[in-house]
């Protein structure tokens, strides 16, 4: 008896789940429907993290969503405010230069690999100058290298690591140079 009250409780849960996230069922006629699972979806994927525009509308469109509903589902949760492109890209900006020590140009590669705009990426990467770049790439240099590079290997081991985490080349031989310096 147990089993089949708990059975019966999921099984309509489960119905309503596929119903609202698109699974192989008939599509509601009504728009409001529509536009309430696009919404359910919507308020799903940023319940967890943030998210760009461009993740949100994949994800629609991923649940086979109509562009129309996609359309006033994104023009909602912008008009509230859950989503907004430029936010995204100044908290991705700081929380990858601060967690993980990524230069500005590995900053920016990835957010246009999510689909922000140039022009929110140039305002997220303005936060900082030259200076504050080259402190960070001298910071990274001290936390791998006990002592400054003595030869030529050493220097392009060096370099290959600022580069690779996004640091500009000409930024990347300042900070290998100060950093032979300040021994």
């Amino acid at each position: 008896m147990w089993d089949e009250q708990v059975g019966s409780g999921t099984q309509e849960r489960d119905g309503a789940h596929a119903a609202a996230f698109g699974a192989d069922r008939e599509r509601p006629v009504d728009p409001e429907v529509r536009l309430q699972a696009a919404l359910d979806i919507g308020y799903t994927l940023l319940a967890r993290r943030d998210r760009t525009v461009a993740e949100v509308r994949a994800q629609l469109e991923s649940k086979r969503t109509e562009p129309a509903t996609i359309d006033a589902a994104v023009a909602e949760l912008l008009e509230l405010n859950y989503l907004d492109d430029g936010r995204y890209a100044q908290r991705f900006a700081e929380d990858r230069r601060t967690l993980d020590s990524w230069g500005p140009d590995r900053i920016e590669r990835k957010l246009l690999a999510l689909g922000v705009a140039p022009e929110h990426i140039a305002a997220a990467l303005s936060t900082r100058d030259s200076a504050d770049e080259l402190d960070a790439a001298l910071a990274i240099l001290r936390r791998r290298f006990t002592r400054p590079a003595e030869d030529q290997k050493s220097r392009d081991r060096a370099l290959g690591i600022l580069v690779r985490k996004g640091y500009d080349l000409e930024l990347a031989y300042d900070a290998v140079r100060a950093f032979e310096r300040t021994a």
